[in-house]
């Protein structure tokens, strides 16, 4: 697991700042403590765990582009800890404080190195060395009562930090395991619309081809455009069939059938103006060559859901948003664009998937070989952008052209 600040951006700096204060009032009192001290520069035992072991485990800690990986960070922090453990048992320091800098970062470097997504056996051994460097710094003291304290302490919090890095490990397990059912859950609700789409086509494609077993005698000038509109829907049928990769069908769904994309879509747009008692006014912005275009079933399906789902976001975190539903194509690409403005209201914190309806999202359009994305607009509103193929296109998926 890495350690990954919640996604709003208010939180994610609190948190930055927080830890920031921490270690800097954490490091001023190590400095005063040196200050003190009668002979701060006698031995170096005296100042290399406040000048210099402190600050760079936690550098070891932070998390830069440039930071090696977390092993080879753990190992070169238990090895500099020890060495200077090692170092005070001949040359024994004049202050009686083993640095406290160092140990909270050696604290938190548990922390992160039990919540890390190793397996529980690497985990548990970095784990053990960090401990054991954690439990040898009172030895850097000549006073057994301090060195007795002080393990007790150090016992504890050391006990402590395993167990938040368990419990950081078994909700990162949690998440990841609620992203993998969201994500196999609308594979197969893909899957599920997609089978109700063939089967319209199929039943079509029988319907048709009686007919023209019924008119070939009376009518046999007909029956070339019959089988035109056999070979049509036959295309279609088998290109949504290339891009269905798991089937299941539950008992209680109701089947499907592709309606027209515009008139779901200005029902969903009236709905979401009407719902509720606050002003949330919303548009269907369509161009003409939008409404022009030619659109594959599923496509047609992924832009309704994206669409409610946006909608849905908007009334649950936007109260009082303006709303603006667009569609646009060009010569082989939909996009779907849903914008809200700042909210006007407070919004209402129901609970809910925790965002997963925007992942379930991602999935199926990118399913159809299409692309979805999701963020901040300036002003304070919010965006969500997908890029759906017009019509199924024969071949790898790589053949197409990407979105612009």
């Amino acid at each position: 697991m890495d350690w990954n600040f919640p996604r709003i951006p208010a939180y994610s700096r609190l948190i930055k700042i927080s830890s920031l204060v921490a270690f800097t009032l954490t490091w001023l009192a190590d400095l005063s403590a040196l200050r003190v001290s009668p002979d701060r520069f006698g031995s170096p035992t005296t100042w290399l765990p406040v000048l210099v072991t402190g600050p760079l485990i936690v550098l070891a800690v932070l998390s830069t582009f440039r930071s090696p990986v977390l092993a080879k960070r753990v190992i070169g922090v238990v090895t500099l800890s020890l060495a200077v453990t090692a170092w005070s048992l001949f040359d024994r320091p004049d202050l009686a404080w083993w640095g406290a800098l160092e140990t909270c970062g050696l604290l938190f470097l548990v922390i992160r190195t039990t919540a890390h997504g190793w397996r529980p056996a690497t985990a548990a051994a970095y784990t053990t060395v960090l401990g054991a460097a954690v439990l040898a710094l009172p030895l850097r003291t000549e006073s057994w009562s301090t060195f007795g304290a002080g393990g007790y302490v150090l016992t504890v919090a050391l006990a402590v930090s395993v167990a938040v890095g368990c419990a950081v490990r078994a909700l990162e397990f949690r998440r990841e395991r609620a992203v993998h059912d969201v994500r196999q859950a609308e594979r197969l609700a893909l899957a599920r619309d997609l089978h109700d789409l063939i089967a319209h086509h199929m039943t079509g494609i029988i319907v048709q081809a009686n007919a023209g077993l019924t008119i070939q005698a009376t009518a046999p000038d007909k029956v070339a455009s019959i089988l035109r509109n056999i070979v049509l829907a036959g295309t279609e049928t088998l290109e949504s069939t290339r891009r269905l990769v798991y089937v299941l069908r539950e008992d209680d769904h109701a089947a499907l059938r592709p309606g027209d994309l515009l008139i779901e879509l200005a029902d969903l747009v009236s709905a979401h103006s009407a719902a509720g008692s606050d002003d949330t006014p919303a548009q269907l912005d369509v161009t003409a060559a939008a409404r022009a275009a030619r659109l594959s079933p599923e496509a047609e399906l992924s832009a309704q859901r994206l669409v409610r789902e946006a909608l849905t976001n908007v009334r649950r975190h936007a109260p009082g948003a303006r709303t603006t539903v667009r569609l646009d194509v060009d010569t082989a690409w939909l996009y779907v664009t849903v914008t809200n403005t700042a909210p006007s209201g407070k919004a209402a914190h129901t609970g809910g998937r925790g965002g997963f309806g925007l992942l379930g999202l991602r999935e199926r359009v990118e399913a159809l070989d299409g692309s979805l994305r999701a963020g901040p607009v300036p002003h304070g509103g919010w965006q969500v952008e997908a890029a759906l193929p017009l019509a199924p296109v024969a071949g790898p998926p790589g053949d197409q052209p990407s979105p612009g």
